[in-house]
């Protein structure tokens, strides 16, 4: 059954938290920006109904089956997520109404936080779903959307991860649809050795 929540309920999960998504196999991790109310309400990322990454991930063949978090994930699609290698995780933790609610302040406190998890977890492939947050959290307003040239996360005894910097799945995104998602994540997927290349 589909959860319902007032306007209200919802309010008071602003600057709540979502648990993130890793396992001790992390191969690519994806980074939103921040949470939703409706996602920090059920405790599960990218869960508001209408939000493209689950479908995305399907489509690209990153994950066997269609994932629904509206309600939350089961153990069962967690434990799907991670033995794919997949990991989850916000530029921002704390949950808003809207990413544009964020304050600069918040964006470089994340980005730093950001660099921190990546040297401490060394995925081989980071996707982080917005490029504006991007921009905002490390200041490089010379990005495009795709693969960049630099690691991610470089420490003395890791050369860091490969970086993608993609567009975010939320339906407010009305220039991407699920195929064109999942072309781009499949493409970060393919650099994390999750999927195979087409042949």
């Amino acid at each position: 059954m589909a959860a319902r929540f007032s306007r209200a309920e919802l309010g008071a999960f602003s600057g709540a938290a979502v648990d993130d998504l890793i396992g001790r196999g992390l191969r690519l991790l994806f980074v939103g920006i921040n949470p939703g109310l409706w996602t920090a309400a059920v405790n599960a990322h990218f869960a508001r109904r209408g939000n493209r990454f689950w479908p995305a991930l399907y489509a690209a063949g990153i994950l066997p089956s269609l994932v629904d978090a509206s309600t939350g994930m089961s153990d069962a699609d967690r434990a799907m997520a991670l033995d794919a290698g997949i990991g989850i995780t916000n530029l921002v933790p704390s949950a808003s109404a809207r990413a544009d609610e964020l304050t600069a302040a918040q964006l470089d406190a994340g980005g730093r936080r950001l660099n921190d998890l990546v040297v401490a977890r060394r995925p081989r492939v980071v996707a982080i779903l917005g490029i504006t947050a991007f921009r905002q959290a490390f200041g490089r307003r010379d990005v495009i959307v795709g693969r960049q040239s630099e690691p991610f996360g470089a420490a003395a005894d890791y050369l860091g991860a490969e970086l993608f910097v993609l567009a975010n799945p939320s339906g407010l995104n009305a220039h991407e649809t699920v195929a064109t998602l999942a072309a781009a994540y499949r493409e970060a997927a393919i650099a994390a050795g999750i999927v195979s290349p087409s042949v």
